[in-house]
């Protein structure tokens, strides 16, 4: 039977995960202010210890193990920051933990689990071909947790915004990420808990947005994972669905696309105007915000959701450089 998450689980977890995890900074940002014509604040999950908002989930996951489960290990499927954030959870725990990832993963990323002690298997062209081998594993007695649909990964996504509430507690509007779902289904949940009238937009890249592509055929559906800056949004939400698809269906106010020009421009502009190293998906609700795509911000928070990126393409992109990393990944399977 399904959980039902409540906003005690979210007050729960943060309890449980004091300690382990940083609070971060609300970074008030008077030119995206002065550009939407709100007040925007960023909320820098970038600074997380792990690089991205994941050890949050990551962390509440491991802890609530059972001895047994801990005993016999935990595996996942990562884009990337899942499997940095569960490397890391799992080696503070002293718990072994397996990553498998496809072959579209930055190497970057895939060096940053390796880094933190989790042995990482790479398998096939999608998230579903890693799936495969976690369900192998699962089967030999480990524990899978999975990057987002899980009520423990959601649940510790959700303490991002009891401290959002807490450093600007007279919200209108947060812009969150959407991939799977698992962080605006428990920053939805809180904030909809707080106050029902705050605004919850959803941003997704337009190459390959599967959860907006699932809200629209009113169902969980399969959604090509396509080449795209924003890397750690790629992957679909899993046709046997149980958490957040639904939570994202009750807890979300509208979906908003942008394009891969849009992205590079809000990273650059997070170096150049904010002072901030963010990744593709991190700067998609400032993409939003300088495409002028968010109505009425009001009160804003723009939650910037990671900044593990290879340094190389960022520079690539500050330089201004017209970054297609679909034409360079037809490229290289090509070559």
């Amino acid at each position: 039977m399904t959980k039902i998450l409540t906003l005690q689980d979210s007050y729960a977890a943060r309890t449980r995960i004091a300690g382990r995890i940083r609070r971060t900074q609300l970074l008030d940002s008077p030119v995206l202010s002065r550009i939407s014509g709100g007040r925007v604040a960023l909320k820098l999950e970038n600074s997380q210890i792990t690089g991205s908002f994941k050890l949050r989930g990551a962390t509440n996951a491991v802890l609530s193990l059972t001895q047994a489960q801990r005993a016999a290990g935990v595996v996942g499927v990562s884009t990337g920051n899942h499997g940095r954030g569960l490397a890391y959870a799992a080696a503070q725990a002293g718990v072994r933990c397996i990553i498998c990832m496809s072959k579209l993963v930055p190497q970057n990323k895939v060096e940053g689990i390796q880094s933190h002690g989790a042995e990482v298997r790479i398998v096939g062209h999608s998230q579903d071909d890693a799936q495969v081998e976690v369900d192998r594993l699962v089967a030999e007695g480990m524990t899978m947790l999975p990057p987002f649909d899980h009520p423990d990964i959601i649940a510790g996504q959700g303490t991002v915004a009891l401290e959002m509430l807490e450093q600007m507690p007279d919200l209108d509007t947060v812009l969150v990420p959407l991939s799977g779902g698992g962080l605006i289904s428990g920053v939805g949940m809180v904030l909809k808990a707080a106050n029902p009238e705050i605004r919850v937009i959803g941003i997704s890249m337009e190459r390959g947005a599967a959860m907006h592509a699932c809200l629209q055929a009113g169902m969980p559906v399969q959604v090509e994972e396509l080449p795209t800056l924003a890397d750690s949004l790629g992957g679909g939400i899993g046709l046997d669905n149980a958490y957040t698809f639904q939570m994202t269906k009750a807890f979300v106010d509208e979906v908003v696309l942008v394009t891969e020009a849009e992205i590079a421009a809000a990273i650059r502009h997070a170096y150049f105007e904010e002072r901030q190293i963010i990744e593709g998906s991190g700067s998609v609700g400032i993409a939003a915000l300088l495409a002028g795509k968010i109505d009425a911000p009001g009160r804003c928070v723009s939650l910037v959701s990671g900044q593990n990126i290879a340094m190389d393409l960022h520079k690539r992109i500050i330089d201004g450089e017209d970054v297609d990393v679909e034409a360079e990944t037809k490229g290289g399977a090509d070559a």
